[in-house]
């Protein structure tokens, strides 16, 4: 796909602090599993955590392709500073943006936009992953307050989140018609981290359970109408699943630039690895898939910002690059040889990434039922 000047300039930008800033600190980050605050405040600085937003609640006022460039060049060095970029902007922020009143906007939009707090998103429970609509947490109104009782699990960016954007029934028996969704802030009495994840990969990023115990949250903190949850929360992963989907492409992009890199200088029986034509076969097939699974992103991308019907697509764009994104990190580590089981070079690390991207946001078995409804119709 051809960009024009704007989102060739802007993937410009982002490339420059991906390669400048981001990637001579992706090992550091991994070896040690700390979070990159700096990178979060230049990217804040940089206007790159919430880019599709309007400049009145403090975004860059762009568009969703731009925000899917943005995740797909930070994965290109680093999974988890992309997978932070990805949960903030569109999980966190998303959210408030659609179904928010003006006072909640301007209360936590701006913030989230500036970096000056960090939003994460809770849905995933114990016994309510895919099936969202088994949800289990509770919100019982008392007065103009909701006392909130359950745990979230697997929340990105949950334990150091100054906003969640959550899920609560008002009867599990209900099913989504009885799901609202709410915000809770950091510090709410009644409201703490649990377990924080140690992880295969993405390990700079935080993965924490949540735990609401009589938590009392201000009635103000409803986002939309009682029972309109499931609506939000679904509207939400349609465009997250474009997000999730640019950052598969960007690690195997990742992976694939490695592979040439190192193809071109390794020597195998005194000759350059790439000469071998199993390599180029290799090569051959991870161009070719990568660069297919970014045309369906963009295409998905572009649909948003038209206005028009993108469920199908974004969800076919999460489902392709994140299946071949998982096979190009595997054939890269395959091209390095034992090399590529080192930390000394990227391709393990991005293997480990890639693997959420299968499960994240709607895993693969999820994506082909979302495809399917939609192809037969229903």
């Amino acid at each position: 796909m051809i960009l024009d000047e704007k989102h060739i300039k802007f993937r410009e930008k982002v490339k420059q602090f991906a390669d400048e800033e981001v990637a001579p600190r992706a090992r550091q980050l991994d070896q040690k599993c700390e979070f990159p605050w700096d990178l979060v405040k230049r990217m804040g600085e940089l206007e790159l955590l919430a880019i599709y937003l309007p400049e009145k609640y403090g975004g860059a006022g762009l568009d969703t392709l731009s925000y899917a460039i943005a995740v797909e060049e930070i994965g290109r060095v680093c999974g988890s500073t992309g997978i932070f970029l990805a949960a903030h902007s569109s999980l966190g922020i998303y959210p408030i943006y659609i179904a928010g009143n003006e006072t909640q906007k301007r209360k936590w939009l701006i913030p989230l936009a500036q970096g000056k707090m960090i939003g994460s998103f809770g849905l995933t429970e114990p016994n309510a992953g895919s099936d969202a609509a088994a949800t289990q947490t509770t919100a019982k109104l008392v007065g103009n307050k909701y006392i909130i009782n359950g745990t979230k699990c697997f929340i990105t960016s949950g334990g150091i989140g100054d906003i969640i954007v959550f899920t609560a029934t008002k009867d599990p028996l209900l099913g989504y018609p009885g799901i609202s969704a709410f915000v809770v802030e950091k510090g709410t009495p009644g409201f703490s981290e649990g377990k924080k994840e140690d992880k295969l990969g993405l390990r700079s990023s935080v993965t924490s359970e949540l735990i609401f115990e009589d938590c009392a949250i201000p009635k103000e903190n409803l986002l939309g109408k009682e029972g309109d949850g499931f609506k939000i929360f679904m509207q939400t992963l349609d465009s997250g699943r474009i997000s999730i989907g640019a950052l598969a492409l960007g690690i195997a992009q990742g992976a694939l630039d490695a592979s040439i890199k190192f193809s071109k200088t390794a020597l195998k029986s005194g000759r350059p690895l790439y000469k071998n034509q199993s390599i180029q076969s290799m090569i051959a097939d991870m161009a070719t898939e990568v660069e297919a699974a970014r045309l369906l992103i963009y295409q998905s991308a572009l649909l948003k910002d038209a206005g028009k019907p993108f469920t199908k697509e974004a969800a076919m764009a999460k489902y392709y690059a994140s299946t071949i994104g998982m096979k190009a990190t595997c054939t890269a580590v395959k091209i390095h040889g034992m090399f590529g089981l080192t930390n000394e070079y990227p391709v393990e690390r991005f293997m480990r990434d890639e693997k959420l991207m299968e499960i994240g946001e709607g895993t693969s078995e999820i994506q082909k039922i979302v495809i399917a409804r939609q192809v037969f119709g229903k």
